[in-house]
């Protein structure tokens, strides 16, 4: 059974008297009365990272992904809560120092602040983080519109090849396997988007479980189509450099997620505030879908239909 049918099937009616739970169908929790924001995600070794030999980095890349849905959503982070369950080896006198270093670091970079949290002892090591904001308002899922404009910041695929590295699946030289195992665990999140994304976005995601997958999720109750161009999905020239080399394809790189890249909406007429903003900020925003969304049915290059 996958999210949404377990969702649907055992847990929606349950928050039917709780609007601010939008229906358990988007990435947050939202208190319009009380600007409150809320994002929980769990990370389970073996599940959303392979092994807890760098505790460091490991750390970093629960809690960028975590204040990734915050920020996809327009709201500043600024507290987190986590919780931990593990044994004496994995919460060892070094790896605690590990942890607690690389969260001061993340706190700093992102004006987070440690807020609470538990521990368990087990020996199935996993996190559960809880991040909170406060916003008057945010961008839902589900609301975009027809004609509109898609885009996405930054690249896609680095993170699973990072992955690929780190499980031993494909060889690269020290330079580029530094650049993509980097690019798994400290995912480049669009913190200065907060901001401005409110001011042009319909709707938006971050993009955790891959292109495809989370962008019907991000318009999983509407009757819309839409095409796009391949080649035209940003991706940095190191992955051009080794898709060419090893041959490899494409689309099989921007589908398997953890990029955490913002995936968003907006209308025609706001392109050239966007394309401002994009240069002003050196923010990358790449407007590289169909110049279109519809709800009639076609033929293009690709085509998702819901």
């Amino acid at each position: 059974m996958n999210e949404f049918d377990l969702i649907k099937n055992y847990f929606q009616k349950l928050s039917q008297k709780s609007p601010s739970s939008l229906n358990l169908n988007d990435d947050v929790f939202f208190n319009k009365k009380n600007k409150l924001v809320v994002s929980v995600d769990t990370y389970t070794e073996g599940n959303h990272f392979i092994n807890f030999n760098k505790p460091e980095l490991v750390i970093k890349k629960i809690i960028r992904s975590s204040i990734s849905d915050l920020i996809c959503k327009g709201v500043q982070p600024k507290y987190y809560f986590i919780s931990g369950s593990g044994n004496k080896k994995t919460f060892s006198k070094s790896n605690l120092s590990k942890i607690s270093k690389s969260l001061n670091q993340e706190q700093k970079k992102y004006k987070i602040i440690l807020s609470g949290g538990d521990t368990v002892f087990s020996n199935k090591l996993s996190f559960t983080i809880t991040s909170i904001g406060f916003s008057k308002d945010i961008i839902y899922r589900n609301k975009a519109k027809i004609n509109d404009d898609i885009y996405i910041s930054g690249n896609l695929g680095d993170s699973y090849l990072g992955l690929l590295l780190l499980k031993n699946k494909i060889k690269l030289n020290k330079l580029l396997t530094k650049y993509f195992t980097n690019q798994y665990f400290m995912p480049n999140i669009q913190l200065k988007l907060i901001d401005h994304i409110n001011k042009f976005a319909n709707t938006s995601i971050d993009v955790s479980d891959g292109f495809f997958a989370d962008m019907d999720k991000m318009i999983n109750t509407q009757k819309l189509s839409y095409k796009l161009d391949l080649e035209k999905i940003p991706i940095s020239n190191n992955l051009k450099k080794v898709l060419n080399l090893k041959k490899l394809s494409k689309i099989n790189y921007i589908s398997n997620g953890d990029d955490y890249q913002v995936l968003f909406t907006a209308s025609r007429k706001n392109r050239r505030i966007i394309k401002k903003i994009s240069s002003s900020y050196k923010i990358k925003l790449n407007q590289f879908l169909s110049k279109y969304f519809t709800n009639q049915y076609f033929m293009p290059n690709i085509q998702l239909r819901l």
